[in-house]
């Protein structure tokens, strides 16, 4: 599931933007819709890779029984649209470069794996050393 993940963010990074990438499956592995952080190719701030990835995967009656596989730990407004939507799972590449809200979705009964993937950091940490103005306007610090 991870590898959907990655490609999307390699996709990202290949466009000019962020390498960051998402995939949301079913519980059974299929998968429903993947994307990538856009903000850049978009100029749309809104367009983070857990939002293109939902986007993607058309619209359910409800969410409980999918996965959201993100190559980096989700920041408050994706894992906002986990809680919102009551997505089941969360599958995080890495949480070295940035630690978003996952222990919020985990205390809220989401189930959440952090994998520690050494190419997910290596991708993000490499583009953070070499774009810090994008990645700091991207994570709004």
């Amino acid at each position: 599931m991870l590898e959907s993940a990655y490609v999307e963010a390699i996709e990202g990074a290949r466009e000019g933007g962020i390498p960051i990438g998402a995939a949301l499956f079913s519980r059974d592995g299929e998968l429903l819709g993947s994307g990538h952080n856009r903000r850049v190719q978009e100029d749309d701030a809104s367009v983070h890779a857990e939002t293109d990835a939902f986007r993607r995967s058309g619209r359910r009656r409800d969410y409980p029984d999918t996965v959201m596989v993100t190559t980096l730990s989700p920041c408050w407004y994706c894992s906002g649209l986990v809680r919102q939507f009551n997505i089941g799972a969360v599958v995080i590449g890495e949480a070295t470069n940035f630690y978003g809200g996952h222990d919020w979705l985990e205390e809220l009964g989401v189930e959440v794996l952090v994998l520690d993937d050494p190419a997910c950091i290596e991708l993000l940490g490499t583009f953070i050393e070499e774009r810090p103005e994008l990645w700091h306007e991207d994570i709004g610090l």
